[in-house]
């Protein structure tokens, strides 16, 4: 009945594309057991984001519109950052370093000025994926959900997304990110890789990178739709 419950709910939050490359993973063991887990830590804890955004990013970008992946890892975990988008944060919310070191990088790459909000939505409506590789997170503790299933499940996606497309510009910031570049097909996909854009590591190559502009050209060249960062 829970899990049940939790494939309505899934599927009346994502937009019907996801629904229909995902719903037999929904019936897999280890998902079974991650819905047990995760709605047990909703009941005792303090989860982030609200159970509503959980699956934002599949809400707001359908798989058939997909043309960038931006990997993150955990949610936010303060209170009300996260909204089921990688570094992004909603409107009025105070921008992250992370995300004040990615707009400064397209500020430099790109020579445009960047918004005031940390609110990425109209990156996920033109077919940029903002996926974190761990969808849930207890407050103030990073990292509390990673090896619940969540990887397991991200990682399915990305396999997903590099197998029935062509032409996929992926972003990889930071080592655990990067070690997802074994998932992807190379050979029909564009992999760039960096530091992290937190203020920790963003001064060894994240600044400077160039994703963005990479991006647009690569997106260009083979006739697809460029990214208005």
């Amino acid at each position: 009945m829970i899990l049940a419950l939790y494939n309505r709910t899934m599927q009346t939050n994502i937009d019907p594309t996801w629904y229909t490359i995902l719903k037999d993973e929904l019936n897999e063991e280890y998902f079974q057991k991650l819905t047990q887990k995760i709605n047990l830590a909703y009941k005792n804890h303090s989860v982030f984001p609200t159970r509503e955004n959980i699956f934002n990013a599949f809400r707001l970008c359908p798989f058939d519109e997909v043309r960038v992946v931006i990997l993150g890892q955990d949610p936010y975990h303060a209170p009300g950052q996260a909204h089921g988008l990688a570094f992004s944060v909603p409107d009025g919310v105070k921008i992250p370093p992370s995300l004040r070191n990615i707009y400064k990088e397209i500020n430099a790459d790109l020579g445009v000025k960047t918004t005031e909000s940390g609110n990425l939505e109209h990156w996920a409506k033109q077919g940029v994926l903002l996926l974190n590789t761990t969808l849930t997170v207890e407050a103030g503790q990073a990292g509390s959900h990673q090896g619940l299933g969540w990887e397991t499940f991200t990682d399915t996606i990305i396999k997903r997304i590099s197998y029935e497309k062509t032409h996929i510009v992926f972003l990889l910031w930071g080592a655990s990110a990067i070690k997802k570049s074994e998932l992807i097909d190379a050979s029909k996909h564009l992999i760039l890789t960096a530091p992290h854009p937190s203020p920790l590591s963003a001064h060894r190559g994240f600044l400077g990178c160039r994703h963005f502009s990479q991006t647009n050209e690569y997106l260009k060249k083979h006739f697809i739709r460029e990214i208005d960062w």
